[in-house]
């Protein structure tokens, strides 16, 4: 949960709830990078793009956490990056893709919504 103590963050419902979805996609990105090391080479896209959308996502979280200029050009990458790793994820049938993908899906959205403020 965003802290509420952060002035410009408490008083934006749309921030926090993106600061939140970007944490959240991060950590499934992790798990689902994790277990896709050990399912082979047809799971590396998957990985690849996981990792890099746990970069972007906690880093566009801190960006957001600063009232960094640049928030909102780095909202509209990780929405995009978000939507392509849930794409893939969705073409594998195990539990953590799934579950990434969902999660990337609700990044995706909130962050098109910081991009557009």
């Amino acid at each position: 949960m965003a802290l509420t103590q952060i002035d410009h963050v408490s008083e934006n419902e749309k921030m926090q709830a993106c600061i939140d979805n970007c944490f959240e996609a991060a950590q499934a990105c992790e798990w689902c990078a994790d277990e896709c090391a050990g399912e082979g080479e047809e799971m590396a896209e998957c990985l690849r793009l996981c990792r890099d959308v746990a970069d972007l996502t906690t880093m566009h979280a801190r960006f957001m956490a600063r009232d960094s200029n640049y928030s909102a050009e780095l909202a509209e990458a990780c929405a995009g990056a978000c939507e392509e790793c849930a794409e893939e994820c969705e073409r594998h049938d195990a539990e953590h893709c799934q579950v990434c993908a969902d999660a990337l899906r609700d990044c995706a959205e909130t962050c098109r919504d910081m991009a557009s403020t």
